[in-house]
């Protein structure tokens, strides 16, 4: 049996012919409201639709200028910027193809990447990215230019038998500037080429193992997301997004799609430790984010009080008891009356508001993706009047095919289909989707896509799940699914999920137990809890490493899994366990840019770590 929505597809069946069409449209509509705010010195800077679309063009014709036809790949590698999004919109605007990389990519991946699509262009960020590529050249033999958005310390010169030539973004603009002088509809006739099918996007799954795969997406899945999102009404052109997250992921590239089909103004920085401030600044009222995103901010406000202790850590208790009370309530589609609501104004005005004020004083939602969210930290954040709305969907379906709505938010699921998308669950509980979100394949592996993309267009997700009433609840990777040696199946994502929201004080844990006797885990601790934890516990001044290996770190964190234990059935409770010397990193190979922890390498890294505790 299958789900699908059809009360508004309607809305979404007639949409755009390709995302250049989509954003010349936002243009045409609003041309004078804000569309991007960016840092700019020691404040922000702004452009209107108007002036982005200035600069578009003059992009874009500096690309054509350098050779770029229809369908050929130009790759972005850089952090999230105002330059990446002008880059992507010019690419896509004249009918060639995005190929994302993440900054933090190797270099030997960043010349498989380049290579395997056949890049022609590539903007860079800075001097380490240029060399990641240029070091590479030989392998290359389709890479034409390299253009640097930050060119201090970068050798500029012109293409030779040596490699690409390398310039700076002012050298594309003037590029540009001079193609559009002698041929004022350059753009235009490239942007009236452009078709739902054209490619519009290749993008490398990170993977939790093995080489990246190269995800074919077409101007069509993102017109459709911005469509089919602007269809739910959750959203309107008054709101104002913050946007950290990577451009080089799905989920970065649906918000972009998302705000040209809606027309609310951006804030964009990408750099993680600017995220708090920057909301007191920016005010958004809205920003989307992965779980760990929440996470911290849920412990770095519990730790905070509860290292304080005292009167204001039962004021802090007591308002979140009352906070969860009507969170019940709201859940069940009432508001709280009498005393309750009273208790509730109290709370708000002496915690509550503090917390919310932190974070720019005017969400009216969060969203949740890229991995799953524990509802014990949807409920958190409920009970203090913030709700984060959780989402689904994969690089394979263009980031979003699934979102919870605010007037019907259910925790604990990642909400109904968006319009259009049609789900059904396999005999072995594995989720199946099909529609307008689904890549069009590998590139370059017609096999592999044979795999998961079947001849009646449902694509296999790999994740297991289960419908109820037309919502999505995901319970865990099909692949990532233990079986002790007893024969009992364990859901490690559900188990570490709870973990991190009993603990404040961890980072990750990666369960582990597959034909085992019996499940253990592998903890990191979050550098700044525990360092907060430590300075009120006598144990101040310790590095990282060596509060790993104290005592009392050890009986904190075992006090923790004791509660976890409580919630689990016996066959899923954590016997034993151990904390690593040092978090888990991107750039140590052990968890993916969006976030997600890679399993498998880190077992294989740990596993005498593993072993030890089966002796």
């Amino acid at each position: 049996m299958s789900l699908g929505t059809t009360d508004k597809a309607d809305l979404v069946a007639v949409r755009p012919a390709s995302v250049g069409r989509m954003f010349l449209d936002r243009v045409e509509a609003t041309p004078s409201r804000e569309a991007y705010r960016y840092p700019s010195g020691s404040g922000w800077s702004s452009l209107t639709w108007d002036e982005t679309k200035d600069r578009v063009w003059v992009f874009a014709a500096g690309l054509l200028d350098l050779g770029i036809e229809h369908e050929h790949r130009v790759a972005i590698a850089a952090t999230t910027r105002i330059e990446w999004i002008l880059a992507d919109l010019a690419i896509n605007v004249i009918g060639a193809a995005t190929t994302t990389v993440y900054p933090t990519t190797t270099p030997e991946d960043v010349s498989y990447i380049l290579s395997d699509s056949d890049t022609r262009v590539v903007f860079a960020e800075n001097a380490e990215q240029v060399a990641k590529v240029l070091d590479h050249r030989a392998e290359l033999p389709s890479l034409t230019h390299v253009v640097v958005f930050d060119d201090d310390g970068v050798e500029r010169h012109d293409r030779d038998d040596d490699g690409p030539g390398v310039l700076s973004l002012a050298e594309l603009d003037e590029r540009g500037r001079a193609l559009l002088a002698d041929r004022p509809d350059a753009v235009d006739d490239a942007l009236a080429a452009v078709g739902p099918e054209t490619l519009a996007t290749l993008i490398y799954t990170s993977g939790t193992t093995g080489r990246p795969k190269g995800v074919r997406l077409v101007n069509d899945n993102w017109v459709y997301e911005g469509v089919a999102v602007d269809a739910h009404k959750i959203l309107s052109v008054d709101d104002v997004q913050y946007l950290w997250l990577p451009l080089s992921h799905s989920f970065g590239k649906t918000l972009e799609a998302i705000q040209l089909r809606i027309g609310f103004a951006t804030a964009v920085d990408g750099d993680l430790d600017n995220i708090v401030e920057n909301l007191g600044v920016v005010k958004p009222t809205f920003m989307a984010g992965a779980p760990r995103i929440f996470e911290k901010v849920r412990s770095r406000v519990i730790t905070g009080v509860q290292n304080e202790g005292g009167p204001k850590a039962k004021i802090f208790e007591w308002a979140f008891g009352v906070g969860a009370k009507v969170s019940k309530l709201r859940q069940q589609g009432q508001e709280p009356t009498g005393l309750l609501k009273f208790q509730y104004g109290l709370a708000d005005k002496l915690v509550f508001s503090k917390i919310k004020a932190r974070l720019g004083g005017n969400i009216r939602f969060f969203v949740s993706g890229a991995a799953a969210l524990s509802r014990d930290v949807a409920e958190w954040f409920h009970a203090a009047g913030m709700l984060i709305l959780e989402g689904y969907g994969l690089t394979e379906t263009s980031a979003a095919c699934f979102v919870n709505v605010p007037w019907d938010c259910r925790f604990g699921t990642v909400g109904p289909p968006l319009p259009a998308t049609e789900v059904k669950i396999a005999d072995d509980g594995e989720i199946l989707v099909r529609g307008p979100v689904v890549m069009r394949g590998y590139h370059k592996l017609p096999d592999v896509t044979a795999e998961v993309l079947d001849a009646d267009g449902w694509f296999h997700t790999g994740d297991i799940g289960e419908l109820a009433d037309g919502y999505l609840r995901v319970t865990d990777r099909k692949k990532d699914l233990i079986k002790t040696s007893g024969g009992k199946y364990v859901a490690p994502q559900k188990i570490e999920i709870i973990f991190k929201a009993v603990s404040p004080h961890a980072s990750q844990i990666v369960v582990h137990g597959d034909t085992r006797n019996y499940c253990v885990a592998l903890i990191t601790l979050d550098p700044e809890a525990i360092a907060d934890w430590a300075d009120h516990n006598e144990l101040g001044g310790r590095s990282y490493e060596e509060l790993t290996g104290a005592p009392e770190v050890r009986a904190l964190i075992q006090g923790q899994i004791d509660e976890l234990n409580a919630r689990l059935e016996r066959w899923e409770t954590i016997k034993k366990f151990e904390i690593l010397p040092a978090d888990l990193s991107i750039e140590g190979g052990d968890i993916t840019p969006s976030l997600k922890v890679k399993r498998k390498a880190v077992e294989k890294r740990y596993m005498d770590v593993i072993d030890s505790m089966y002796d």
